[in-house]
């Protein structure tokens, strides 16, 4: 059974660099009528970390889930053929090198992941360490000296050449901790105080989590003008305290809590009042003509989408340079120019399976820190997409958050690489037959010998 699983994830792994592999082509061949020059290079570059990757996987979690590595192979591969394009328009910072050399050093993590962690659950017994690690990653880009500010957020720290983004690896951080302290709390937080309609509140004295996580993420949002990740931090607490508890109302209080704050920061601090007035009125002349924090790049990312109609102007047929940063904040949108509403539609429905793999082996867990750790990860992979796209598609005020695996970045790309790796971990503890079964069907594979 194990051999014909990964035999077919083998089969879907090679399958999806092939599409990438097409995309590239189409790339060459819409601006310059040719194949690529470099797309051997390309192609056994990714083909070969991949390889890697699934030799890893086979040896260390043969029972995880088989669609996890080529969904986001695919992704990943998408991402790159993307950047390649940008760089052939002479947009600064845009590298595809760079980005498959990032993409080598995440396949290194997702394979040091697999083989140091063996039992996922020895992560429940750092959860406050855990907590303390995520907090201080947090707030290293406000120390001196080391700490960065690029495009108006101090989301960075400088170390050698070197610019990272410490609030991607303080994610994976976080939600090891949330799930450590929620399954040990999880039933004090599930009792019902007041009832107030249909809700049944919960008691005064257990809103101390839900307050100090608010007062945390309202930090990142005021002292780091980061929106992104504050939305993301809160929201994966507020999602996995309903996991936990099964409380709407949990919920609600979350929902009104963020809301108020991020209004009341609005009034108080110019960033945020930017960011709400770029969505409100995009096409105020005044906003559009700011030469920082104004809409101009909000409109040139919706005028791109709108301009690839249904089905795109094709791969090397857009326009991407006339986005800015279309090779990282706004790369859905600069596909969505060449690929169109079907390819964006195709593109987020990979990512649903990705979401739906990660929730599914939440299901199949065994223990309840297995189930909330799983169901956090598939979450904040999920919300992160949800923050960037309802930001590009001017559904939610932008943020600084980028699109998983495809945006140019290291320190994202490495993250989500982590993330997966521990997906494909629980899944294969989730998966895997009791010993017993595992020895039956290796003596009835002998026999069929």
């Amino acid at each position: 059974m194990t051999a014909k699983r990964r035999g077919a994830q083998l089969a879907m792994l090679a399958f999806a660099v092939l599409i990438v592999m097409a995309a590239y082509a189409s790339v060459g061949l819409g601006i310059d009528k040719k194949i690529p020059s470099g797309m051997l290079t390309y192609g056994l570059g990714l083909g070969g970390l991949m390889l890697a990757a699934y030799l890893v996987l086979a040896k260390f979690a043969p029972w995880a889930d088989p669609l996890l590595l080529p969904l986001v192979t695919l992704v990943n591969g998408l991402g790159l053929v993307m950047i390649y394009r940008i760089e052939q328009t002479g947009q600064a910072g845009a590298s595809a090198t760079n980005q498959l050399m990032w993409t080598a050093l995440g396949v290194v993590m997702f394979s040091a992941t697999l083989i140091v962690l063996k039992d996922h659950r020895a992560l429940q017994r750092l959860t406050y360490t855990a907590g303390f690690v995520g907090v201080g990653l947090l707030v290293l880009p406000l120390l001196p000296f080391i700490g960065k500010e690029i495009n108006g957020a101090r989301i960075w720290i400088g170390i050698g050449g070197f610019t990272i983004q410490p609030a991607e690896f303080a994610k994976l951080a976080l939600v090891v901790f949330f799930a450590g302290y929620l399954v040990a709390k999880r039933d004090v937080l599930a009792l019902a105080g007041r009832r107030l309609l249909f809700i049944d509140l919960p008691r005064a004295r257990d809103l101390g989590p839900v307050l100090i996580t608010w007062a945390v993420s309202l930090g990142v949002l005021v002292m780091q003008k980061d929106l992104g990740s504050s939305l993301l931090l809160f929201g994966a607490f507020i999602a996995m305290l309903y996991i936990a508890t099964q409380r709407t109302s949990w919920v609600l209080i979350g929902v009104l809590l963020f809301v108020g704050g991020a209004i009341l920061a609005g009034q108080v601090f110019s960033h945020v009042h930017d960011r709400f007035e770029v969505f409100l009125d995009p096409q105020d002349p005044a906003l559009y003509d700011r030469p920082f924090g104004g809409s101009y790049q909000l409109l040139q990312g919706l005028f791109g989408i709108g301009s690839g109609g249904i089905l795109g102007t094709g791969l090397g047929q857009g326009h991407p340079k006339l986005i800015p940063l279309s090779f990282s904040d706004f790369i859905f949108a600069a596909t969505g120019e060449e690929l169109g509403l079907t390819g964006l539609m195709a593109l987020l429905m990979v990512y649903a399976l990705i979401v739906q793999r990660g929730l599914r082996t939440a299901l199949a867990a065994r223990d309840p820190f297995s189930k909330l750790l799983a169901g956090g990860l598939a979450f904040i992979l999920a919300w992160q997409l949800f923050i960037i796209v309802g930001g590009v598609t001017r559904l939610i005020p932008l943020t600084g958050l980028v699109t998983p695996f495809m945006s140019a970045g290291g320190s994202a790309l490495l993250a989500n690489w982590m993330l997966i790796a521990l997906l494909v971990r629980m899944s294969d503890a989730a998966r895997r037959p009791p010993p017993q079964a595992i020895q039956d069907e290796g003596l009835t594979q002998v026999m069929q010998r």
